[in-house]
């Protein structure tokens, strides 16, 4: 899996997209609130993990993760 975090604008937050190998988009989600988007594919224990790794992350980078 892939996270990649997307800048937003003024009006549109910033965003992370979850891609899978193939880099097809699986969810995505604001970078601010992530426990509903985790719940719903089933990885919420992993909440402060992905947490740390989006606020590492620089815009445009993409992130390889394991589930």
């Amino acid at each position: 899996m892939y996270l990649i975090k997307t800048k937003g604008t003024s009006k549109i937050p910033d965003y992370v997209q979850v891609r899978d190998d193939s880099f097809t988009l699986i969810h995505h989600f604001k970078c601010g609130k992530p426990e509903k988007a985790l719940r719903a594919m089933g990885i919420e224990n992993r909440v402060g993990e992905i947490n740390q790794i989006v606020e590492n992350a620089k815009y445009g980078e993409l992130v390889s993760f394991d589930i």
